[in-house]
């Protein structure tokens, strides 16, 4: 009996040891142009909001010229046993499921299936033939659309589709109100076939709206490859980056690492909301339906730093990470990311990633170039391909709070650069 429970410790220990092992090679601060001094005033900044009760934890990685030099967790995985944050917790990571699901169908692009100037309805045909409301509030008022919407566009939020939660209007109302309400309620086909009997908000390619449209993304994978997209991302992007922590489902035998949230906003009281991984999902939403660790997602950040590969994975070539990154937001359309967050202002949009555009205007700093994107459920990540930098930061804050602490934590970060 003993010597049974010593090997089921043993192996409880190995087994813990594996998940909290390091996602990329570890190097000293100083080796790469950073403070370790300077990097530790994030520690203790993060564990002072905790303590305050703005958040219940967070798990923060930081790599530069591709080594790993800050990789720590503070707070609570549970807010209410006061369990530790491990560095391995798991998080719903809401829309940095986007870049992942748009990575797959760059995959795509990459084998000549599919052109970024395609009209999705060549590969969803339910999507043909969309007309454009001329009426918000009475969107029984269409017109024929200029042109078809196209792969650039649902890869751009450019589509004229619309996410129902954000506006109030008639035809917002017609619109599922969020990828994670999809996720739960509709199948793929039930989800295209509502997105077939409504109209569009806008001409394709006139403006940017954040959308459900990266659900089409998810889709169109779906369709191109005939399996869920879950199974395409694990074979082709999780499986080869050893992201083994992500999925649209956390297991059973991972969910004593599932990461807790406050049930009310500390800030205004009111109900918070995060996706919950542990229950089974009708639709695996591109849009926002993955689980992810700091550690796994680290590295799907660095393949991108590295233009598309990871140790001896080959994610996708230069000239298409190249592709993906730049702005692709000309002065025909009319860019409304600031009503995403006012912290985007001065960025401009790729295919999956949002661009900055210039080192001012937007309240956060950081670099000509960067990219990143956030999840509603409080995760944030970024990529400075000028300082060769990469940051994760996982963490369930879904309120108000989270305008503060990914600014705080950028500056915390770029203020530890030396050299």
């Amino acid at each position: 009996m003993k010597s049974c429970m010593f090997r089921a410790a043993l192996l409880f220990a190995f087994a813990s040891a594996l998940h909290a092992a390091d996602p990329l090679p570890r190097a000293r601060p100083e080796s790469v142009g950073m403070s370790s001094e300077k990097l530790a005033r994030l520690t203790a900044a993060l564990q002072a909001e905790v303590t305050k009760g703005k958040f219940p934890g967070a798990v923060v990685a930081v790599a530069r010229n591709g080594k790993l030099v800050y990789f720590e967790a503070v707070g609570y995985l549970d807010p209410q046993t006061k369990t530790p944050m491990p560095k391995d917790a798991i998080f719903s990571i809401a829309s940095m499921t986007k870049p992942m699901a748009s990575v797959a169908l760059m995959q795509l692009f990459e084998e000549g299936r599919v052109l970024v100037s395609d009209p999705v309805g060549k590969h969803l045909p339910m999507l043909a033939n969309m007309r454009v409301a001329s009426n918000h509030e009475n969107p029984s008022e269409t017109v024929v659309a200029a042109r078809p919407m196209t792969i650039q566009d649902i890869l751009r939020h450019t589509s004229g589709i619309l996410y129902g939660g954000r506006g109030t209007t008639a035809l917002h109302k017609m619109y599922p109100p969020a990828s994670s309400w999809s996720g739960m309620n509709l199948t793929g086909e039930e989800f295209l076939a509502k997105l077939a009997s409504t109209p569009l908000a806008y001409q394709p390619g006139t403006v940017w709206d954040y959308s459900l449209a990266t659900d089409v993304v998810g889709l169109t994978v779906e369709a191109l490859h005939r399996k869920p997209l879950g199974k395409v991302l694990q074979e082709r992007i999780w499986d080869p980056l050893g992201m083994s922590d992500t999925g649209f489902n956390v297991p059973a035998e991972k969910q004593n690492r599932y990461a807790g949230w406050y049930s009310n906003d500390p800030e205004t009281g009111k109900p918070q909301f995060v996706l919950d991984l542990r229950k089974p999902l009708k639709l695996e939403c591109g849009g926002g339906c993955a689980s992810s660790t700091a550690g796994d997602y680290v590295r799907f950040a660095q393949m991108l730093l590295a233009k598309g590969t990871l140790g001896n994975a080959k994610i996708l070539q230069k000239k298409t990470v190249e592709y993906m990154t730049a702005d692709h937001l000309g002065p025909e359309i009319n860019n409304r990311i600031t009503a995403v967050s006012p912290s985007l202002n001065g960025y401009g949009f790729g295919l999956g990633f949002a661009v900055r555009r210039g080192d001012g205007v937007s309240p956060m700093i950081g670099s000509v170039g960067e990219y990143l994107w956030s999840g509603a459920y409080g995760t944030y990540f970024w990529v400075d391909p000028k300082e060769q930098l990469v940051v994760v930061l996982m963490s369930h804050t879904p309120g108000v709070y989270r305008a503060t602490l990914r600014p705080m934590v950028g500056a915390l970060v770029y203020q530890a650069i030396n050299l």
